[in-house]
């Protein structure tokens, strides 16, 4: 029920799919949730999104269009006490007749007979929505289990959070999963401007709209906050309208929110966008999410730390400065600190972005990792064992070994360094980008001597000495 003192936001809720702004992708026409929704035929689900996308109103809208009754909860408020009235008033509702019979006996001093009378009565089914769910601990959600499953309840879980992280697997397997989006720009124009026909008696242009739809970053809910409190402070015309402008809005806006939660979705959601920005070699992107991730406070450590790591396994020898420059990009961050230091940490991410690039080495890695596992460890060649003491050397240790200085390449053709289970297993694969292509035709030019039939200069010593191990 809604008065003069309900928000704004709340008055807007819709009541059918007409009235319904956005998510086209799940509730269109033809879509299967429409569908489910306009036959009745709904179980329980999870709508999975951000902020004033429109979850709770969806909610609203399945309760409207199916005739259920609507009980709401907030995860961050309610107790399990809550929970348990609410399901035992959805059992009593369940379990209504479908009609009661009313009998009426014959007055007092009179002829006249009433007939008797049926009044219909049929049950209802209970839609549960629960903001918010992911705030709930795992015996918190447990104790919906049974009644999602008998049917008690049809539950309606709303989360900004990733659900199959945040959600009891039980109930995740009773539900359906819905990701709903952030709202369009012009989707929030369609609903400011249907908020004006509601209020009535307000002049604002196009262009403010579309201001307070850009600074709302999706956010329906902001974007009608934002109108409301607008309207508040603007002052009548002689026409007796309220103007907005420019000026009233900017004030009430005064600094947009970042959504970036350090221990949510967002968190991790932004760095992997700035990581992908880098290795796709788009500067631009890389410099809007670093500077995203400062202004919402991010330990600009972890920032530093995340560069090195691309600098190593998504350039590599590509370009071997990519390392250095990362490395005192965190340099500057520990001596200088922020805000200054986030200069050396835009530099880094730039010069990151702007590199060449390979992940040769991550392969190299991953492939020796699946042979240790896979095949063993195997035994280090005798020629290469460390012999300390004399009595070694008696069971062939350092024996044979070959000196790569005292060769004319600095290489030893025809030798083997990997245990014999391993012989010719070539792990590092280099590109052919950037330095990376010199170091390929290096080894190529090594692997062609080490295939060849030896020759002596090659295989000669420039000098005569003791082996040095």
């Amino acid at each position: 029920m809604t008065n003069a003192y309900t928000p704004l936001a709340a008055r807007m809720r819709p009541k059918n799919f007409k009235e319904f702004v956005g998510q086209e992708h799940i509730i269109g026409k033809g879509k299967a949730l429409r569908e489910l929704i306009e036959r009745n035929q709904l179980s329980s689900l999870i709508l999975w999104g951000p902020p004033g996308c429109g979850k709770t109103s969806l909610a609203y809208l399945i309760a409207s269009v199916t005739k259920s009754h609507f009980e709401y909860l907030s995860a961050v408020e309610a107790s399990l006490e809550d929970l348990r009235k609410i399901i035992k008033e959805a059992k009593n509702r369940l379990l209504l007749p479908s009609y009661l019979n009313l009998k009426f006996e014959k007055p007092a001093k009179t002829s006249q007979i009433i007939p008797q009378k049926t009044i219909q009565k049929t049950s209802q089914r209970t839609i549960l929505t629960i903001d918010e769910v992911h705030r709930w601990n795992r015996a918190q959600q447990a104790v919906l289990l049974p009644y999602v499953e008998d049917g008690t309840i049809v539950f309606i879980g709303c989360t900004t959070e990733n659900p199959y992280f945040e959600v009891i697997g039980p109930l995740l397997s009773r539900s359906s999963v819905y990701k709903l989006e952030a709202l369009s720009e012009s989707d929030l124009i369609k609903i400011l401007n249907k908020a004006i026909s509601i209020v009535r008696h307000i002049k604002v242009s196009d262009k403010l709209l579309a201001l307070i739809a850009q600074y709302s970053n999706g956010d329906a809910r902001r974007a009608l906050n934002i109108l409301e409190s607008s309207i508040n402070l603007a002052k009548r015309n002689k026409k007796s309208q309220k103007v907005l402008t420019k000026e009233i809005i900017e004030d009430v806006i005064q600094r947009r929110t970042i959504l970036y939660d350090k221990d949510r979705d967002a968190h991790y959601d932004t760095i992997s966008a700035f990581i992908k920005s880098m290795r796709g070699s788009d500067p631009d992107a890389a410099v809007f999410y670093l500077v995203k991730m400062l202004e919402a406070g991010e330990d600009p450590k972890f920032i530093a730390r995340r560069i090195m790591i691309l600098a190593s396994e998504d350039i590599g020898n590509a370009d071997p400065n990519a390392i250095n420059v990362a490395a005192s990009a965190f340099s500057a961050v520990e001596k200088v600190g922020l805000p200054e230091a986030e200069f050396a940490l835009a530099q880094a991410a730039i010069y990151m972005a702007c590199a060449p690039k390979s992940n040769a080495i991550y392969r190299a890695l991953a492939a020796a990792k699946k042979d240790l596992d896979k095949k063993g460890v195997g035994e280090i060649p005798l020629h290469l064992r460390n012999a300390p003491h004399p009595g070694l050397k008696k069971h062939g240790y350092g024996e044979n070994y070959k000196y790569p200085h005292l060769y004319k390449e600095g290489f030893v053709a025809k030798e083997n360094y990997l245990p014999e289970h391993l012989r010719g297993t070539r792990y590092y694969q280099p590109s052919e980008r950037g330095y990376e292509k010199i170091i390929k035709a290096r080894l190529d030019y090594w692997r062609k001597l080490a295939s060849s039939s030896p020759k002596k200069d090659m295989q000669c010593k420039i000098k005569e000495g003791e082996k040095k191990g």
